[in-house]
């Protein structure tokens, strides 16, 4: 329930209509844990609805309409909008600089949120940061109606019953400026000439619907061509330069090398070599792998491990685990290797084969916590196999890969997976050195 107010501050609530939340979006990856977010079911399915269920318009800044540089009505939000919600999960540059701006322009209503795992940098210990749990790519149900109704009473308390909660009017003990005239009295920028009658006016938010249905449909070069036009308006946003690569390579126009060349180049705008991004660095990993299929340049392996490799020991995940075990495998079979490079690689591969069997094993024993599945079921129980098999266990592999298949969805998800196990296969028995290390 709302809180009761006298009748002149109901006039006020009624005046207040605007949140605007400052977070990022899409997946973005927490550089403390390794683990990646989607900060978009965080502002869908909690966000949003608590600060509709206060009462006031939400608007976040890839749904604001806007023709020219999306900083103007940014700012302006970040002065004039009587509720900010600020997410800094992932410990997002962006957002923290946007809550500074906010701190500086504003002395009350504004409620900062993270997830429990944020790590707390020393200038935020003395700011109150309430936490949720994110499980990375969903969020639990129950937690999300818990912690939307906490949100949603705080917004309405802060609104009805505005206090400092800005570390730069608390310890200053300044005036703040007069938010009414500041727009009036700031120097004006020249308008950016009109669009063309005929142009789309459309946020961000809503092109990104429409690259993820282009995803869905498999239609790549349309999701190419609209993440381009979104690129335009966030050009050093890394998950649109992310899905931009993906989508670049998966359309394979004008031809498959020449579409993995240009995704390269795409993704180089993210500096793969000194990235900590897990999907930088995963993306970096795919596309050298499939260009070393088609010019079995081995420089192009060696990237793609690279990649690979990075994001496992910075991420600790199966996915990048048992490509990098494969592709071990793969340069330890090759003509003319050296010995002692080739031998290094294959024990290395199944050194990373029993860490990748372990984080499986340990997903699915959550899945008897939870009660149901996880979203990757599948992919986890068919890496699980993959890499008893690469082990030399083949009775736990078709024990494991038989329970798989049978729960797949698609028929071209077993598919794949048997065309990876007889890749691996030709690797394993193209060893050149099996009988020196006892196999």
């Amino acid at each position: 329930m709302r809180p009761t107010r006298p009748f002149c501050q109901e006039i006020e609530w009624l005046r207040m209509r605007t949140c605007f939340v400052v977070m990022g979006f899409g997946k973005k990856t927490d550089f403390e844990t390794g683990r990646v977010l989607d900060l978009d079911k965080t502002y869908r399915n909690i966000i949003k609805p608590a600060v509709l269920a206060a009462g006031l318009e939400c608007v976040r800044a890839d749904e604001i309409k806007h023709s020219g540089i999306i900083d103007v009505p940014m700012y302006e939000q970040l002065l004039k909008a009587d509720v900010v919600v600020a997410d800094l999960s992932t410990s997002n540059c962006n957002a923290c600089y946007e809550l500074g701006v906010r701190h500086a322009l504003k002395p009350f209503t504004t409620i900062i949120i993270a997830e429990s795992k944020f790590k707390y940098p020393f200038d935020f210990s003395h700011i109150a940061i309430r936490s949720y749990v994110h499980m990375g790519e969903g969020i639990d149900f129950e937690e999300v109606v818990s912690f939307r109704d906490k949100l949603s009473d705080a917004i309405q308390t802060i609104a009805s019953q505005p206090t400092n909660d800005s570390p730069v009017y608390e310890f200053l003990r300044i005036k703040p400026p007069h938010l009414d005239t500041a727009m009036d009295d700031a120097p004006q920028i020249a308008a950016p000439p009109p669009a063309p009658a005929n142009a789309p006016n459309q946020t961000v938010s809503a092109l990104m619907a429409q690259v993820d249905a282009a995803f869905g449909r498999k239609q790549f070069i349309v999701a190419k061509s609209l993440l381009q036009a979104i690129q335009g308006l966030l050009p050093t946003d890394s998950y649109i330069i992310q899905k931009l690569a993906l989508a670049t390579y998966k359309s394979e126009f004008p031809s498959m090398q020449a579409a993995l060349e240009e995704a390269r180049e795409v993704l180089r705008k993210l500096d793969p070599q000194g990235s900590n991004d897990t999907e930088t660095l995963g993306l970096w990993g795919a596309i050298h792998k499939r260009l070393w299929e088609l010019t079995q340049d081995t420089t192009q392996l060696a990237e793609s491990i690279f990649g690979y490799e990075k994001g496992f020991y910075l991420k600790n995940d199966y996915y990048n685990g048992i490509n990098l075990a494969y592709l071990l495998n793969l340069r330890a079979a090759l003509p003319g290797a050296n010995v002692a490079d080739s031998i290094a690689d294959f024990v290395l591969a199944e050194r990373t084969r029993r860490t990748v069997i372990l984080m499986c094993q340990k997903l699915l024993d959550s899945e008897k916590e939870r009660g149901k599945p996880l979203p990757d079921h599948y992919w986890i129980a068919a890496t699980l196999g993959e890499a008893l098999f690469g082990t030399g266990d083949q009775d736990g592999a078709k024990n494991v890969l038989d329970k798989a298949y049978a729960g797949a969805d698609a028929s071209w998800m077993a598919d794949s997976t048997r065309d990876q196990l007889a890749k691996l296969d030709k690797h394993l028995q193209g060893f050149p050195y099996r009988k020196l290390i006892g196999m």
